[in-house]
């Protein structure tokens, strides 16, 4: 017989795993190509259901859990559909449970052990200016623990497998998700081109999600010019890029900017006397290009907007691929990590380096976003150093 005690656990076992599903659900449709509009919709469901089940359950069947949880009467039921469910939540435990455990930072399972110096910039008193241009990200911006304007600025040392030996310290600074909403200040994103160029790096590279008003356009140009690379800079567009009527004018103030459009397409180049390929992945929400099998005659590097995209570079024999999307989660708990994650994987890619061979992948927690909020999770300019292993040499 099952003690008041013991009730409680299996509710508050089954509540966790409730809420676990809905997460788990979250994260994926967050991940497909479906239009935003849809997302949306589907979004608020099971946002609905996912407070309303609990709610209707507690006022349905308040009398029978109150003598099971307070009394431990062992002779009421519940109904057949109710009972599979709370199964289904403990379940839920194994298989979303343990794969999200084991995929946690702290572990560093398929984590690459990159060396990283961080620097922290208040950017609005480093500019000096107010950043916030909306009520709503003047409010949000001053809430605690907010540190949507505390860019961290990480120069990274890579180890990357299959690394040529020509290219053994290759320089690569690595923006993403800046998220031109008009809530912020045009600024602010100038600020990070500017310190990403004063690095002088080989290679400037953006993973999408540049831009989701149609009137912040008109800032591209001014924005992004002033960026420098020796090898030149190089971007692709991201889901939140569809916002804007046509792609393509977002694609011409880029390319007036200077910057080389990917998108589904590659060039082949010299980079140091060695020859690389550098390929643009836009997928789920734009075409993949089309490349040929790796015959190892070159070193391969996939601008992708999606961590989901791994799969694809590995097939395709990418050695090193760049990716944002997710924002690092946009919070992350101590010690545990991210919860929420827009992709097919959850939080398993949300930030940081890793590898599955023969990719070596680095994720950025981008720069803004259309939620302005950022807790434990500062956005994030990547200065990558590419170094070779043991194994590349």
């Amino acid at each position: 017989m099952l003690t008041p005690n013991r009730w409680w656990l299996i509710l508050g076992a089954a509540l966790i795993g409730h809420f676990g599903i809905h997460v788990a659900i979250y994260n994926r449709i967050n991940g497909l190509g479906i239009p935003r509009q849809r997302i949306k919709r589907i979004v608020k469901v099971f946002f609905a259901s996912a407070v309303s089940i609990p709610m209707i359950v507690g006022v349905l069947y308040f009398d029978s859990l109150k003598s099971v949880l307070i009394d431990g009467d062992a002779t009421v039921h519940f109904p057949p559909l109710l009972n599979l469910y709370a199964v289904v939540c403990l379940a839920s435990w194994i298989y979303l449970g343990i794969p999200w455990l084991l995929w946690r930072p702290i572990l560093g399972i398929e984590r690459v052990a990159a060396k990283r110096k961080v620097e922290v910039v208040d950017v609005p008193r480093v500019v000096n200016k107010p950043l916030a241009l909306t009520a709503k990200c003047k409010f949000e911006s001053k809430l605690p623990l907010n540190q949507i304007f505390d860019l961290a600025i990480e120069q990274i040392t890579l180890p990357v497998e299959g690394l040529p030996e020509k290219l053994d310290g290759y320089r690569i600074a690595h923006l993403s998700d800046i998220h031109l909403t008009g809530d912020v200040h045009p600024d602010y994103a100038k600020y990070v081109v500017t310190r990403a160029t004063q690095w002088q790096p080989d290679m400037m590279v953006i993973t999408g999600d540049i831009i989701d008003r149609q009137p912040c356009v008109d800032w591209l140009p001014e924005i992004f010019a002033p960026a420098e690379a020796r090898d030149g800079c190089f971007y692709v567009l991201g889901n939140h890029d569809t916002r804007i009527e046509d792609s393509r004018q977002t694609r011409h103030a880029m390319d007036l900017a200077g910057w080389t459009d990917l998108g589904t397409n590659s060039v082949t180049c010299q980079l140091r006397g060695q020859a690389v390929r550098i390929i643009g992945n836009e997928y789920p929400w734009f075409d993949r290009p089309q490349l040929e099998p790796h015959d190892g005659g070159e070193f391969r590097i996939l601008v992708s907007h999606s961590p989901d995209q791994i799969w694809w570079a590995r097939r395709h024999g990418i050695h090193l691929m760049m990716a944002g999307h997710t924002h690092g989660g946009q919070g992350r708990l101590p010690l545990i990590g991210p919860i929420l994650s827009p992709s097919f994987h959850g939080s398993r890619f949300a930030s940081g380096d890793f590898y599955k061979a023969p990719t070596t992948m680095h994720v950025s927690r981008g720069l803004g976003g259309v939620h302005l909020m950022r807790i434990h999770c500062r956005p994030e300019l990547s200065l990558l150093t590419l170094r070779r292993t043991e194994r590349s040499a």
